[in-house]
């Protein structure tokens, strides 16, 4: 099966080379030494920007190539996986600049697309020092000039790219008494002001990881904004800032999704190769168990995240529902599997320069902050709880937008562009990706009458309705819930959330699996090898007894060995990693795997369609994705 976002990131991919060759210029080798020095990566974001990466973060409309969220996923999917702090300081300009696509007049969208376009960072300034996540607390007041414009004084911190970035979306009070109607987003460009008289930048923080960020922050002193820099009208900030998020939490997703491809890449090589008691650690059985089950929840992730991305074309008035789900489970997912990658390499997973030069501890460090991005875990299950009422009713009744989550589900579906106007604050009618579960259950139940081999699967989809019927029933005590929350009432966003992702796996299986049989997608769709442990896993996190079969993961395993011996990323979707080595796993010790070698022969890539295989990978000269995606490319600026 062949699916444009993957092809887009294979392009990117191809283009970026081996990781392992340190003549490359985005090598691991470079990621470490600029991690080492706390320096913020400006050469590698520069190869991204020859690249174009900049033109996915400016929606089709203005000029860029942004035609859809799940290909934006794939592609900083691609740069996360090879370093995180990258994808992170330059992906922030999407952030910086989202306001302005959702609420923004024609003429600021014109405005900030050139400059996006030309390579001026953007950044987004909401939190504070004294308020963290509590937006309606925030200080930074904008006072009425007389000509129609603001004054801004008070303090941003821990902003993504605030001394690096000329354009910073800030969202202010602009009402004395603050409130939802109280505050505005400006758009403040750093470059119509005076630095030392009207503003003035604060230190870079220094962090545990993604150390060579510009996580610093911002002080105005009756700094001027004129009228026009009001992004949504005045007093709209606080709800174009929260429709904003839905987005960038969905995004957030490719994040964590690169860090876990990253993690289990570098721990499946190790079990390969190292040996103890005279066996190979891949041949011990709980060796085994754990590298299936981390499988199992990267499949997990991308599966709820690929839906998620997709929901927000076709159901964006639900988006607050899927973002929420998302945001809290990918980055708590990844964190699970790289706490338990880490009891699998033991003392090599916080050594440097001993297995795979040490990056294990580098990408450890840096996911840990993903979690906190865009409202850390009990915002967005405290979002969730929030909405208990309109989802309760909705799955009772059947409600929900189950023909856009279908639509969403159906790779092959075309995505119409997102609709601004359809965001809501509140999923109203209930979540349509969850009224689909009792349907999708069916349709595997009908499959699994003509397929004994999908028995497992069907059970331990059986299983997830019954408890995600017991988990509405237990949103009822909560639904009147508004501040306050008890404990309680996030265990049930919990669970609410892992059924959320089972549903969405189960849609994402059903409507795409018998185009998915043949090629090189074929061996992990087929016969449910990824849709029944990833089922079970979920199922063990909702603390249901008797999960864990392990008649799931064999197979899983061994596509997951597969997938990296043949150079491959292992993903619901495969493609070749740059490089396309493969991996020679039986060798043994700790040596870093072999870069390929200049002038070396390419490995044969595949061809687009035909076997259904992964795209080629050919020499970014040679390759024009402009078809799949839209829009055009432009190689001037740099965001560095």
């Amino acid at each position: 099966m062949d699916h444009p976002p993957y092809r887009v990131a294979q392009e990117l991919e191809s283009l970026l080379g081996d990781p392992e060759d340190p003549g490359t210029p985005f090598s691991h080798a470079r990621s470490l030494e600029l991690d080492e020095n706390e320096e913020f990566p400006a050469d590698l974001c520069r190869v991204l920007e020859g690249w174009g990466l900049q033109e996915f973060y400016i929606p089709a409309e203005h000029g860029g190539r942004l035609t859809d969220y799940e290909t934006v996923m794939q592609v900083m999917r691609v740069v996360a996986r090879r370093d995180l702090t990258v994808a992170v300081g330059h992906g922030k300009t999407y952030l910086g600049g989202v306001c302005v696509w959702i609420s923004g007049t024609a003429e600021q969208a014109r405005g900030l697309a050139a400059d996006i376009r030309a390579g001026v960072p953007v950044s987004l300034a909401l939190t504070e020092r004294a308020h963290g996540s509590d937006l309606l607390a925030g200080d930074v007041r904008g006072e009425r000039d007389g000509a129609g414009g603001w004054r801004i004084s008070g303090e941003k911190w821990l902003i993504n790219n605030a001394t690096r970035g000329s354009l910073l979306s800030v969202l202010t009070r602009t009402g004395d008494d603050g409130g939802p109607r109280g505050f505005t987003v400006l758009l403040v460009d750093k470059r119509r002001l005076t630095e030392g008289e009207h503003y003035r930048c604060v230190d870079k923080i220094r962090t545990h990881g993604i150390r060579g960020a510009d996580i610093s922050g911002i002080a105005f002193d009756d700094a001027p904004v004129p009228a026009d820099a009001a992004v949504g009208g005045e007093g709209g900030g606080v709800e174009t800032v929260l429709k904003a998020l839905q987005l960038t939490r969905t995004m957030c997703a490719s994040l964590s999704l690169g860090a876990a491809d990253h993690a289990l890449a570098i721990a499946l090589d190790f079990a390969e190769r190292r040996e103890l008691f005279g066996r190979r650690l891949i041949d011990l059985p709980q060796a085994r168990h754990v590298l299936a089950s981390a499988a199992a929840d990267v499949l997990a992730g991308e599966a709820l995240a690929t839906v998620a991305a997709r929901s927000v074309h076709t159901v964006p008035d639900e988006l607050s529902v899927a973002a929420a789900v998302t945001k809290y489970l990918v980055p708590t997912g990844t964190e699970g599997v790289i706490v338990e990658l880490t009891r699998l390499l033991g003392a090599r997973a916080f050594l440097k320069d001993v297995h795979a030069r040490g990056m294990f501890q580098k990408v450890d460090r840096d996911h840990r902050i993903v979690g906190l991005f865009d409202g850390n875990t009990l915002v967005n299950l405290n979002s969730l709880v929030n909405q208990f009422r309109s989802l309760s009713r909705g799955w009772l009744r059947g409600g929900g937008d189950t023909e856009g989550a279908v639509r969403a589900f159906d790779l092959a579906t075309g995505l119409p562009p997102l609709d601004p106007g359809r965001l809501s604050l509140v999923a109203r009618r209930g979540s349509g990706i969850m009224a689909t579960l009792p349907a999708s259950v069916a349709a595997l139940r009908a499959e699994a009458g003509r397929r004994p081999e999908l028995k497992g699967a069907l059970g331990a989809a059986e299983r997830l309705l019954a408890v995600t019927g017991r988990v509405h029933e237990e949103m009822d005590a909560y639904r009147a819930v508004v501040s306050d929350v008890p404990p309680a009432a996030f265990d049930v966003a919990r669970h609410y959330s892992l059924c959320l992702a089972g549903a969405a796996c189960l849609g994402l299986w059903t409507h795409n699996h018998r185009a998915a049989r043949a090629g090189r997608t074929g061996e992990l769709w087929r016969d449910g090898v990824w849709l029944w442990p990833v089922l079970d896993r979920l199922l063990g996190k909702l603390g249901e007894p008797d999960a864990g079969d392990p008649d799931a993961y064999p197979p899983l395993l061994e596509r997951l060995r597969a997938a990296r011996e043949a150079g491959e990323l292992f993903s619901l979707i495969p493609f070749s990693l740059g490089g396309n080595t493969g991996r020679g796993t039986g060798a043994s010790g700790d040596a870093a795997p072999r870069a390929h070698a200049p002038g070396a022969a390419t490995p044969r890539a595949h061809a687009p369609g035909g076997d259904g295989g992964p795209p080629a990978a050919v020499p970014h000269g040679q390759t024009d994705t402009r078809a799949a995606v839209g829009g055009t490319r432009t190689p001037e600026g740099t965001s560095c």
